[in-house]
This record gives structure tokens, sequence and C-alpha cells, in this order.
């Protein structure tokens, strides 16, 4: 059986860096604030001529953390290894990918609150000491061996920073929250992407697209190339607002960005449950879907724009909800939310 893949190695010359993502903070649109100091930070670091702290990125999916980890490493002028939480399951997979890293290299670990416990433990002194402490042997003969590690920096990206232990959290010694984007830097991104494409995309439509991606560059950027398939289908050679309400509209995405399951996850609200308030999990059971996908990619959107409350007691459709389900509003409305 071959080894399993556990992790990838990406330099500043690969060709695998020319895509949609950018490489340089100037390039990178959106999250000035989290810029701004990555970009202080970054030009300490080469100035001392040390490796980087050790960085945590957090927030929604689809916003752009593995993109920055990736300009991390390209503004620093070294090279990086991608790896997830679920992929590392033992520590020796860890082990084996940080002595294999070179002084200065960035090590790169999406989902990082997915780490086992036994690989955390193994974690901590190579983020803290630069050290990495193995056993040799078994029973009454078993020594412990620590190697030296070269200094390193680890970015760990999570879309649930609360889900990480503190001494994991607290040996991040740069945190960096990263909120969704408004529709002026969504246009940014598509007309950018666009661009890269070679596809003639007029502002209107870009600003259209943005409207609709729920605040997320991922999701800016998919719209974008299924609109384009669209405008190519059926011979349009600039894609025109027009085309692109068009092709939303057949992709079932409406003017706030939802889509079919956002619109599942309130119609079960409000027709088998009332409205709510309903648990997590009979939410997701009713809609047919994990509770984590509900929970982490399409509660967030949903609370933000104002559809959707969690209370105590189980998630609530709110006014602005049946306003946009076309629905009557219910009595209940006329009395406080906390007395229900």
């Amino acid at each position: 059986m071959p080894d399993r893949v556990i992790a990838s190695e990406w330099s500043r010359e690969d060709s695998a860096w020319e895509s949609l993502r950018p490489r340089f903070l100037d390039d990178y649109i959106g999250q000035e604030g989290v810029k701004d100091n990555l970009r202080v930070f970054i030009q300490a670091a080469r100035e001392r001529g040390e490796a980087l702290d050790h960085v945590l990125l957090y927030g929604p999916p689809g916003l752009g953390k593995t993109s920055l980890s990736m300009i991390i490493a390209n503004e620093l002028g070294v090279n990086i290894r991608i790896t997830s939480g679920p992929a590392i399951e033992r520590p020796g997979d860890l082990a084996a990918i940080l002595t294999n890293l070179q002084a200065g290299d960035v090590l790169f670990i999406d989902e990082i609150h997915r780490l086992s416990r036994a690989v955390e433990e193994v974690l901590y002194p190579a983020m803290e000491d630069f050290a990495l402490d193995i056993v040799i042997g078994k029973g009454p003969g078993a020594r412990s061996v620590r190697l030296d590690l070269p200094r390193f920096t680890l970015v760990g990206a999570t879309t649930r920073a609360g889900l990480l232990s503190s001494p994991l959290r607290d040996r991040f010694g740069v945190i960096a929250h990263l909120d969704y984007y408004t529709v002026s830097d969504l246009t940014r991104i598509v007309l950018r992407t666009a661009e890269l494409l070679r596809l003639p995309l007029e502002p209107a439509a870009a600003t259209e697209i943005a409207r609709r991606a729920r605040g997320t560059p991922r999701v800016a950027n998919r719209l974008l190339k299924r609109v384009r398939d669209f405008a190519q289908v059926g011979a349009a050679p600039v894609v025109t607002l027009a085309v692109a309400q068009s092709a939303l509209a057949k992709l079932h995405v409406d003017e706030l960005g939802l889509d079919e399951l956002d619109y599942k996850v309130l119609r079960t609200l409000v027709h088998k449950f009332h409205g709510g308030p309903v648990g997590l999990e009979t939410l997701a059971a009713a809609v047919g879907e994990e509770s984590g996908t509900i929970e982490d990619v399409y509660e967030p959107y949903l609370i933000q724009l104002g559809l959707l409350q969690r209370t105590p007691r189980g998630r609530v459709a709110t006014a602005a909800a049946y306003k946009h389900l076309g629905l009557p509003l219910p009595a209940r409305f006329e009395t406080p939310l906390e007395l229900i």
C-alpha cells in the first residue's frame, strides 16, 4: 500500500501559484486591518532575519485563509508545506512533516481545530521550543529523545476558533480574524477574476454577482465561473447585467445570495416548527444536512441578514424571514421574544 500523502509543498516558483489566488499582500483585496498588521509583522521579521511568529487565522469558510498563508510564505521568500488537521492522524505523521522543514519555512495546517489531542501534545514543544520529543523503544527500556527543529512559522486556519484548546491557542503570536467582505471589495475581486479569466464583464454585472456572493470571495468566484458558462453557451460576447441576472436566476441564487438550502432551512423552521425555537440537531435532521454544515456555512449568513436568531431554546425565524418568504407574520411577534 502506498504511503498516505498528508502534506504538500509549494515553492515560490511553483506553477500552482499561477491561479486566481493573489500572490502578495498588495494583490489581496479586502481585510485591510489584517493586511496592514501582517505587513508590519512580516517586514519586522525579515529585517531581524527571524522566522515570523506563529499565525492563527480564523473566520467563516471561503474568506481567504489559505490564500493568506501562501502570501505570508511568498512575502517572506520561503517555501510552504500544506496539510490539514484531519490528515494528521498520528504524532508520527506530524513528526515526519516537521523534520522535513527548512529554516524559515511556513507550515500551514487547515482545520487546525480538528487535530487530535495526541498530535497537539507533539505540536506544543515544536511551536514553543522548536524541538520534537520522541520516545524510542517500549516498556522499561523506553527513553525520550529531543530533536532540534529549524525555526519555522506555523499558520493555522480554523472556522471554529472556540474549539481550539487554550494551550494551543496561546502559542500563536499573531491571531487574526477574517470577516465577511463588503460588496465593493467583492466587486473588485470579481473584476480581477474576470480579467484573469479574460472574460469581458460589465461593472454592473460584477456588482450584481458580488451582491449575491454571501460576503465570500470563494462564492463570488464560483458564481462568476458559472455565469461565464451561461454566457459562453448563450453566445453572449460580454457578460452584461441582464446576462448575469438570468444566469443567477437559473442557479437559484436570489437577490440576497440565498440558495435552495437557505430557503429549505427557513421554510422548515416556519412550516414544520412554526418559526421555532428548534434545536440545531433537530433542524439539521429535518433539512437532511449535517449539523456542522448548517452551523458553519449557512447559519452565520442567515443571522447576519437578520433572518435567523439563536436563542437559548434553539433557532428562531425572524419577522424578516417571514417577509422574505412572502408569508404573513404570526401573532407571536406581538410578544417579546424572551417571553416565548
